[in-house]
């Protein structure tokens, strides 16, 4: 793999991982980590397809296994020039396997934190007013999260979306793994950015409350919401505004349709 390509390559991590980033330490309590997934029965048929990956260039150069796919990917980060960022924030071992947890966890009610692709974020939960009037502190949480919102700002996601068609049959592999031997990353990809989008914008201050030991959202409506969600609603919305513009981007890229044409 070239040089050139792995740069791009660690920006499609970051971005399968980009709500992700947001969700240490906890709104809410975490019950003892369970499996990410748990296996359905096996379909006979399989699902029909909605937004088929074209199909690998046969000119393409050969990748390596899922297995040994972390070796390699970490020897050319390390050689990189201005790589210490991305490896302070990335978990070296089972990247796409863990990436791909991630994605499929996002609209979930529960995300698998110890299926993280990045080490956890500088700083603690921040939280304005007394026990009985807390609200969100969303500037202050916001700036521990604008380093990683604008190094995702600044991702081409042309680019990134090349590489992301290169390197699928990885990611499927690491779907099917999980417990979908019959289904399609890219459609749960896109679901996952749809789920991302549709979060609410509230227009005020966000309350909080704490029944046990962790911070929960008051309002009942808010805390039923995905991991996913809750995550855009934690970092602020100007973070927010930049995710969503970068999802939006990635979004027209990879939901192609059932004819394969971009929307």
């Amino acid at each position: 793999m070239s040089n050139r390509a792995i740069p791009i390559l660690a920006a499609l991590l970051l971005l399968g991982s980009a709500a992700a980033w947001y969700w240490w330490p906890h709104l809410a309590p975490t019950p003892a980590p369970p499996p990410p997934v748990a296996a359905g029965p096996v379909l006979e048929t399989a699902p029909e397809i909605t937004n088929p990956v074209p199909a690998a260039d046969a000119n393409a150069a050969t990748l390596p296994t899922l297995g040994d796919s972390d070796k390699p990917l970490a020897k050319e980060l390390a050689g990189l020039s201005g790589s210490g960022a991305l490896r302070k924030y990335l978990r070296p071992e089972n990247l796409i396997r863990h990436i791909v947890a991630t994605v499929d966890n996002l609209p979930r009610h529960k995300l698998a934190v110890d299926l993280l692709p990045i080490h956890r974020t500088a700083g603690t939960f921040m939280v304005s007013g007394s026990e009985d009037q807390a609200t969100l502190a969303t500037h202050d949480n916001a700036l521990r999260y604008a380093p990683l919102v604008g190094l995702l700002g600044n991702l081409d996601m042309h680019a990134v979306n090349a590489l992301y068609q290169q390197y699928y049959p990885l990611f499927q592999r690491a779907y099917q793994d999980l417990g979908y031997p019959q289904g399609y990353f890219n459609d749960r990809l896109v679901a996952a950015i749809d789920n991302l989008l549709a979060t609410p914008k509230p227009t005020g201050p966000i309350a909080l409350v704490r029944p046990k030991v962790f911070w929960e959202y008051a309002d009942p409506d808010l805390e039923a919401r995905s991991a996913g969600q809750k995550l855009m609603l934690r970092i602020g919305p100007d973070n927010a505004a930049v995710v969503e513009r970068k999802l939006r981007e990635l979004r027209a890229l990879v939901a192609t349709g059932a004819t394969g044409a971009n929307h």
